[in-house]
């Protein structure tokens, strides 16, 4: 029998989340919307309410959950800002370079005191030039005795101007493209490394994006997660985990909206009616309900493969496309039902739609995705 209830301590864990996104997150996110913040004050709220470090192990010094009890807690998050939300949970991605390719002493030296500190870390892929094509990195990485040398600029880095350490992909062999490709633990006071351009983004603006500068940077060899040349499959296989907590993000973002939308949608009066009343309204409102739930079922079922063990690549590109395309159009019908004032900056709405657009893009594009869903089942 398929079961899509929720067990006591899966609810206890939304309710937590819940609560704090409402007491904590909720009354800033429009404020942090509007201007830059210091993310100590409200990591350390919820460092303390154990909402951080997630899917971390408990012996590395995180709470040991799968990706759907993490989901569940993230969607809460989310759907009181993305923003905020984005650098609460971004220790998942950061860490998963760690937890795939790490050995048992790497992940101690590493893990226990970022989880143990309240910390972040960040996720260091992309480049001006190797976006969507991640195999074309050009920061070098030449090895020099029991040494590594780092030179390149990675740009849109999540969390780079607070991360404390950074999981940074280089390659040591460009004539062998992705099997080039070289994963590496580079802590944020190692010398030449330094914060670029803190990038001005159309939503999600309390999350922080920034260029990570990498200047003659050495690094020693047992900083390097797994062999020379797995850089580019450990990447990868932490995407595919990061597309699940992206389309968690997404969901967040289109529940909010939609749950604003029907609250207007019966306070609204027009024509001596709530606006709700009316098909053209209520049409809108059926449909954006059937398509939060949908992207719901879509990555508790991508999420719960991957806690039972099983493929999930194709799962998880499929739930991150839909709930991100969902995300997008319910955040623009919304704006709709609420007329003019959507459009204004005092009503949530209008920042969910500028929040959403980001989800298509990140954590691979939604093209990306799809080439991703697509190649796996011709497979």
């Amino acid at each position: 029998m398929i079961d899509f209830s929720l067990s006591n301590e899966q609810k206890a864990l939304q309710d937590l989340a819940r609560k704090f996104t409402q007491k904590e997150i909720v009354p800033v996110a429009l404020q942090y919307d509007k201007e830059s913040f210091e993310p100590d004050a409200i990591l350390k709220k919820a460092y303390a309410a154990g909402l951080m470090n997630l899917t971390t192990p408990r012996e590395y010094g995180g709470h040991g959950m799968g990706l759907l009890d993490a989901a569940l807690i993230t969607e809460e998050i989310n759907a009181g800002c993305a923003g905020i939300g984005g650098m609460i949970t971004i220790n998942s991605l950061a860490c998963g370079p760690i937890l795939i390719g790490g050995t048992d002493e790497q992940k101690k030296r590493f893990l226990i005191p970022l989880c143990e500190s309240g910390k972040t870390a960040s996720f260091g892929l992309t480049e001006r030039e190797a976006g969507s094509d991640a195999a074309g990195v050009k920061t070098k990485a030449v090895r020099k005795g029991d040494e590594y040398v780092l030179n390149g600029q990675k740009c849109f880095i999540t969390n780079a101007s607070f991360a404390t350490l950074f999981t940074i992909f280089a390659t040591t062999d460009p004539s062998k493209g992705t099997k080039g490709i070289t994963a590496f633990v580079v802590p944020r006071e190692t010398p030449g490394v330094s914060i670029g351009k803190v990038e001005d983004k159309m939503g999600q603006r309390a999350l922080n994006v920034a260029e990570v500068n990498l200047d003659d940077v050495v690094i020693p060899a047992k900083n390097v997660l797994g062999a020379e040349g797995q850089g580019f499959k450990i990447a990868m296989e932490t995407l595919n985990e990061g597309r699940i907590n992206i389309a968690t993000t997404a969901l967040g973002i289109a529940r909010s909206a939609f749950e604003a939308s029907l609250k207007y949608a019966k306070e609204r009066v027009q024509f001596g009616k709530p606006i709700g009343t009316f098909q053209s309204i209520n049409f809108l409102l059926a449909d954006m309900a059937a398509a939060v739930d949908a992207s719901r079922l879509l990555t508790w079922y991508a999420a719960s493969r991957s806690d039972q063990g099983l493929s999930f690549a194709r799962e998880a590109a499929q739930a991150k496309l839909f709930a991100s395309d969902t995300a997008m159009w319910v955040t623009t019908d919304a704006v709709q039902i609420h007329g003019g004032y959507g459009y204004i900056k005092e009503y949530m709405v209008e920042k969910l739609m500028r929040d959403a657009k980001l989800t298509q893009i990140y954590e691979g594009t939604n093209q990306v995705n799809r080439i991703v869903a697509g190649g796996a089942l011709m497979r």
